[in-house]
């Protein structure tokens, strides 16, 4: 008996496996290259081979093939601006192509490469300073583009970029179907206690309500599905924004879904941290509380490496920091 209660008390007293916990993985890149305002400010990662792509404001993309242990600029150009708004750094959602597209801010016209970041093609000038961009992938004939501190004036293009006009203000998010058909969110002003969202068939000349949901988060696409983080929960369309399905509820959901290792795996950012589910968005586990320097903002970005299984997340001006789970 005395036997059995010393390895007891033994095995309480050993060290405790060491936790899981943030880690951040651009503490020497931030100090060896000269940023513009807002520092690091963007992430993207290809999900099929776990490559992170990040953007350094006013210098340009860097590239990390081992889970931010090395970081390499993807172009010997420095680009300049900054990528602001979660998700306006994205590749191509199709895996069509393995194209690269960036909105940014404070710098360059919406951007394309079709060389993994060593080489860029801008669309017209117009479209310089703006929060996020969505095109239909992979033709990227139909643009729309939300253009930054300008009171919510979306702007379209529908020659691939070559030129832009405004279809006016009191816009929100957007995703784009093909080179006719994409859906928009109105913002929720005094005047407008109840936004909608809208969808065009025509290259957004003209607009018909197809839902009434509120939201600040760009969609993402998976499949033959958008899926979209509304107000209070997660939302999907599988026939280009005709009818939408609520696939749960979903509190405070600020950014998403990022996708995981299957069909079903998302995650989402929200107010209290980072949820998981793996049922589709049925239900969702308690929530991953995120590093002290980028919670509370909304220029917080999350990615997901289905590969080595790690969570990022950063926001302007922060580090990046991962969770290996």
């Amino acid at each position: 008996m005395y036997v059995r209660l010393a390895f007891v008390v033994a095995l309480l007293l050993l060290p405790s496996p060491t936790r899981a916990e943030w880690i951040p993985v651009t503490e020497s890149l931030l100090k060896s290259e000269k940023t513009g305002f807002g520092g690091l400010c963007g992430i993207v990662v290809d999900h099929s081979t776990g490559t992170i792509y990040i953007d350094l404001s006013d210098r340009g993309l860097y590239r990390s093939t081992d889970q931010g242990k090395s970081w390499q600029p993807t172009s010997d150009k420095l680009m300049k601006g900054r990528t602001e708004w979660p998700g306006c750094l994205t590749l191509d959602p199709t895996s069509k192509t393995k194209r690269l597209l960036s909105a940014f801010v404070y710098g360059v016209p919406i951007s394309v490469s079709a060389d993994d970041g060593k080489t860029w093609e801008g669309m017209h000038a117009r479209s310089s300073h703006v929060d996020w961009c969505a095109v239909d992938w992979p033709g990227l004939k139909f643009v729309l583009a939300l253009k930054h501190e300008s009171g919510d004036l979306l702007i379209a293009s529908r020659d691939g970029g070559k030129s832009f006009e405004d279809v006016g203000k009191g816009y929100g998010p957007a995703w784009v179907f093909d080179s006719q058909t994409a859906i928009v969110a109105q913002t929720k002003t005094k005047d407008r206690p109840k936004p909608q969202i809208l969808r065009t068939t025509d290259a957004a000349k003209k607009f018909m309500p197809c839902g009434e949901f509120t939201t600040k988060a760009l969609p993402k696409w998976r499949g033959d599905t958008l899926y979209w983080v509304v107000d209070g929960a997660l939302i999907s369309t599988s026939d280009n924004g005709m009818t939408w399905k609520t696939r749960g509820e979903l509190k405070d959901g600020r950014c998403g879904p990022i996708f995981g290792k299957k069909d079903g795996h998302l995650f989402v950012l929200t107010g209290a941290g980072i949820v998981e589910s793996t049922n589709g968005g049925a239900s969702w586990s308690a929530p991953l509380a995120l590093p002290k320097e980028v919670r509370g903002s909304p220029l917080t970005w999350i990615e997901y490496d289905p590969v080595g299984d790690v969570l990022y997340a950063l926001k302007m001006g922060s580090q990046l920091y991962k969770w290996n789970r």
